[in-house]
């Protein structure tokens, strides 16, 4: 149905409306389809999963089969030659409860020969052909932060950074229907004038642009990039000016930091002026007043755009990113670290003044509506980052005041971990190892959440079949499963970073394989790496899928990957039934499990720069 009404020239919006990066925040459709009674079976290739990008050279390598064999099984591993080079015998696992497999797991850690092609073979099944190497992920991180300026809003995308393919006029500019978004009205009854908010990335597969996604994102491309600045042996030439696929390359500050910036100029616009009502608040969102229909390029966008209310959540999330900005442009731009200053201060006062106005989960017409009924964690992030920016001890009573300080488990949900709706952590990071004021014993304090977070994201890891640091509520996978796993990954990363324990890495990097292939559906979640990957993620523009003159994602998106719920009609028909590891279908209808969005690049990004590190990587990728 939905391909017939693309073909007839229909738009899709109402049909079915796309997700933003959490169950129940997007409208839905598709309500009283018959479904089956089972899930068919996907098709997952080879039965010997692998990373399918590759190992490091002095990291694990581990794998899984499935079989239902019971008395282990021997492995080969083999050169791209035929050669054979390690043969072992694999561990039974029994049944993995995330996919309901009887597995298998194969350990050839003593390999360290490097080369290309490398493939493993079990009972007469072969894997797909992967690489041992230390330079692995660079082109995985550059291509994790170029997705950012594909999404950039009000700015010509230009063929000499992206190629042809990706290139497209600037959406939502001041040619742009409405004079795009450089003049856009309220809501009815929000407010009575007009704001210029053009510029920042557009969120997912829609073309809204949201408070809460943005802040999470920016602050964790700015913390990528603070890493290398406050960890021994962390180098940030790879992030350094002319490194990266930004048009600002060539100005003196590293690329990271102008691509946040594109973002940041977006989220202080966003604020309430002086002498309005709610003055210091920050609008939650802004997007079209109905649903963009599929496929749409962003400068082809024919609707109204529209602010919505203030929120307590989003002017917290003003405050806590424009804080870490204002330290970290400081040295590069003293101006606008003095403006973002201005309006975190500013910010803050305000969500004090105002701390209970709460955006709705019903406000998803057009757009995700990002309801938000606990704010708690956001005050708590937000008073992190202005207490290490500015060493004010107003701002440290409200972390030490607040009830998530040292509730280890609020402040990293073990289920699910950090997420635009779930913030704390973000801030106890940035305490943990961010320069600041805080006493040695105090220090001491944050830095034991940390690694006792990771301890149990660790236990999580081993336990796994598959490796996977991540070990949801009731088993279910989440919206956005992959954001969850990455984001438990920054924290292993983080305590690895505090203690040099190799358990730790090891985690992390047992992570990537999960994301990259070694996983129970054969299925590498980034588009561009692995043999089976990912390349028809929900997007009005990447829309291959529903128009062939349009391109798939550009390399280096990342999938939602499997969820539970099946917010969607067409993954309710394909997928009923599936084990939560298995709830996910690579097709562009399929939103609540296979959108792309900022707040899940925005951590790929992170953790492929921490791996490209491990792996002794610093080159960037060339431009283009």
């Amino acid at each position: 149905m939905v391909c017939a009404a693309v073909a007839a020239g229909l738009t899709l919006g109402a049909l079915t409306a796309p997700a933003a990066g959490a169950v129940g925040h997007h409208a839905r459709h598709g309500a009283g389809t018959t479904l089956p009674q089972a899930a068919p079976k996907p098709d997952t290739g080879s039965p010997v999963r692998v990373n399918q990008v590759g190992y490091l050279t002095d990291g694990p390598k581990k794998g899984t089969v499935v079989t239902s064999a019971t008395k282990p099984l021997t492995w080969t591993l083999r050169a791209a030659d035929g050669t054979e080079r390690a043969s072992g015998t694999t561990t039974p696992a029994g049944v993995d409860p995330s996919s309901r497999q009887n597995v298998q797991t194969f350990d050839f850690s003593k390999v360290t020969n490097e080369g290309k092609g490398y493939t493993v073979t079990v009972d007469g099944k072969k894997s797909e052909p992967f690489t041992i190497g230390d330079n692995l992920y660079s082109s995985l991180r550059s291509d994790a932060l170029a997705y950012f300026y594909h999404n950039r809003s009000g700015i010509k995308i230009d063929a000499d950074l992206v190629g042809p393919t990706y290139a497209r006029p600037a959406g939502h500019d001041k040619a742009a229907p409405h004079r795009g978004d450089t003049d856009v009205p309220c809501q009815d009854g929000v407010c009575d004038y007009r704001r210029d908010v053009s510029g920042g990335w557009y969120d997912a597969g829609d073309q809204g642009k949201y408070v809460v996604n943005g802040g999470i994102s920016v602050a964790q491309l700015m913390s990528a990039y603070e890493r290398t600045r406050t960890t021994k042996g962390a180098d940030g030439a790879s992030l350094g000016d002319g490194r990266l696929r930004v048009p600002e390359r060539g100005n003196g500050v590293p690329d990271i930091l102008d691509e946040a910036r594109w973002e940041m100029e977006f989220l202080l616009r966003m604020q309430v002026p002086k002498g309005k009502p709610l003055a210091g608040m920050a609008f939650h969102k802004v997007h079209d007043k109905e649903w963009t229909g599929f496929p749409t390029r962003p400068d082809q966008d024919q609707q109204q755009r529209e602010l919505h209310k203030p929120s307590t959540a989003a002017t917290l999330n003003l405050a806590a990113a424009a804080a870490q900005s204002a330290r970290l442009f400081k040295s590069y731009d003293p101006e606008f670290a003095a403006r973002s200053l201005h309006a975190a201060r500013t910010a803050w006062a305000a969500a004090k003044a105002h701390p209970k106005i709460l955006a709705s989960d019903s406000d998803s017409t057009g757009g995700g509506a990002y309801g938000d009924q606990s704010v708690g964690d956001e005050f708590y992030w937000a008073a992190a980052e202005l207490f290490i920016t500015t060493g004010d001890r107003t701002y440290a009573k409200a972390v030490f005041d607040s009830p998530l300080h040292r509730d280890v488990g609020a402040l990293f949900p073990r289920g699910g971990g950090m997420s635009w709706a779930s913030t704390a952590g973000l801030g106890a990071l940035d305490l943990a190892t961010v320069p600041n004021k805080l006493t040695a014993q105090q220090r001491a304090e944050v830095r034991s959440m940390v690694t006792k977070a990771a301890d149990r994201y660790a236990a999580d890891s081993a336990k796994s079949a598959y490796g996977v640091p991540y070990a949801p509520k009731d088993g279910k996978y989440e919206w956005g499963s992959n954001s969850q796993v990455l984001n438990n990954m920054i924290v292993l990363a983080t305590a690895h970073d505090l203690t040099d324990k190799p358990r730790y890495r090891d985690a992390v990097l047992r992570g990537m394989d999960y994301l990259l292939g070694a996983n129970p559906l054969n299925q590498s979640y980034v588009t561009g790496y692995g043999e089976r990957n990912s390349h028809n993620q929900h997007h009005r523009f990447w829309a291959h899928q529903l128009d062939h003159k349009l391109p798939h994602p550009a390399p280096g998106s990342l999938a939602g990957g499997p969820n539970s719920g099946l917010q969607d009609p067409v993954a309710k028909e394909k997928l009923n039934g599936c084990a939560p590891a298995m709830c996910y279908t690579d097709d562009i209808m399929a939103f609540s499990t296979n959108e792309i969005t900022i707040n899940w690049n925005a951590p790929l990004a992170w953790i492929a720069t921490y791996v490209d590190g491990l792996g002794g990587g610093t080159a960037g990728r060339p431009a283009g």
